[in-house]
């Protein structure tokens, strides 16, 4: 299984501090986003090689990071070439980015760049063996804050009925998280996702998956923070230097 970690964004809600650095290379607890996340892949058996896909503002950055990060997996830092947030590619068209370029034809583990997970996925991964692609979900637990993301309505055996990529009402709390399990006989809607016209937000391309496969949602073990305002990360560094 290869592994897609999107850090391609340039992260204009969090400016002024990351007009200089890449979100996923904020620390909390002193330590980058990207490697809590790359910790947790150190634990999985079935990952054999890891993908961080930049742009060419921070490609220098996250080489830096990974020269000076010790893993036991391969890790590569791809450059989508964009330089700017007008032209960058979106999380859809950066993994398919990766998949041109490194021509892979394997399951894939997608992690967006600043999810900030409690789960060591190992269930998760379980769950992706045995059902197929799957994706994992929060209960934000307020129909208010769940207007924010992408909400998943699922049967009773997980299976995902309905995304919807921010509602006006929501029917459910359930939030998908950017971290998705993909079989590899599914890999190629994520490029029929971009052909179709949909936008280039990863919800879409789940919402067009589970509208023509069986898809399941899984709910994620532990805390989960989608690092996108500054109050999100001094919220995520208070937790988790607390627990430290």
């Amino acid at each position: 299984m290869k592994v897609v970690i999107l850090a391609g964004g340039y992260a204009t809600r969090l400016h002024p501090i990351t007009l200089d650095q890449p979100k996923p290379l904020l620390k909390v607890a002193d330590k980058p986003i990207v490697e809590h996340i790359t910790d947790k892949l150190q634990g999985l058996e079935v990952v054999d090689e890891i993908f961080v896909v930049t742009n060419q503002k921070f490609f220098l950055h996250f080489l830096e990071w990974n020269n000076s990060y010790n893993s036991r997996k391969r890790i590569k830092i791809i450059n989508d070439l964009t330089t700017s947030n007008e032209d960058r590619l979106g999380s859809i068209g950066d993994i398919n980015f990766v998949i041109q370029q490194e021509n892979l034809k394997n399951d894939l583990l997608i992690i967006g760049g600043d999810n900030l997970f409690e789960d060591n996925l190992n269930n998760f991964i379980n769950h992706f063996q045995q059902h197929g692609s799957t994706i994992l979900v929060n209960d934000v637990k307020s129909l208010e804050r769940a207007k924010l993301f992408g909400i998943v309505t699922r049967d009773d055996n997980n299976i995902i009925t309905e995304f919807i990529e921010k509602p006006e009402n929501p029917s459910s709390t359930l939030s998908a998280t950017l971290i998705y399990a993909i079989k590899k006989d599914h890999i190629f809607y994520i490029n029929q996702t971009i052909q179709s016209g949909f936008s280039d937000r990863a919800g879409d391309f789940i919402k067009h998956l589970s509208q023509n496969e069986s898809v399941s949602a899984l709910t994620l073990n532990g805390r989960w923070f989608d690092i996108g305002t500054l109050e999100l990360l001094n919220e995520a560094n208070e937790v988790y230097q607390n627990e430290n």
